[in-house]
């Protein structure tokens, strides 16, 4: 019997060191994709979707799952689907950003009452989450590929 040269733990450590993390990157963003949308929907609901744009990143949380899963599984995916699909999170993290930065400059005292609409009224920070996961998948389209 042949044991491998490189245990597993072995193996990861140089893939990391060379860059090689497309597919682990890809399964990651699947699964953060689809943590962040449960995560952002119990939120919203918790808002009652008050704006329409609220329902945008509950739906591209699937998205960025199938695109995270379509990249570990296929090499023409993670260059193709994956960025794309990454992109667009990454676009409505901002988005989300600046209307959750909207949403605190509109409640009473705005941005004067900072401290206390910070912790009142919308997460500020929380749609960069979303981004993050958008950016693991941007980068992920752009490592090389685990052997």
């Amino acid at each position: 019997m042949s044991w491998p040269k490189k245990s597993l733990v072995g193996r990861a450590v140089t893939d990391v060191h060379t860059g090689r993390l497309e597919r682990s990157l890809s399964a990651l963003t699947a699964g953060g994709a689809l943590i962040t949308a449960a995560e952002i929907f119990f939120e919203h609901d918790r808002a009652s979707f008050g704006n329409r744009w609220m329902w945008v990143p509950v739906a591209l949380g699937p998205v960025g799952a199938v695109a995270g899963v379509a990249g570990f599984a296929s090499k023409r995916a993670a260059h193709t689907l994956l960025p794309l699909a990454s992109a667009t999170i990454v676009a409505n993290g901002l988005q989300g950003t600046y209307l959750h930065a909207r949403g605190v400059s509109q409640r009473p005292g705005g941005w004067s009452n900072a401290r206390y609409n910070l912790e009142m009224g919308p997460p500020l920070l929380a749609p960069l989450l979303m981004t993050m996961v958008g950016g693991m998948g941007l980068l992920a389209s752009l490592l090389r590929r685990e052997r």
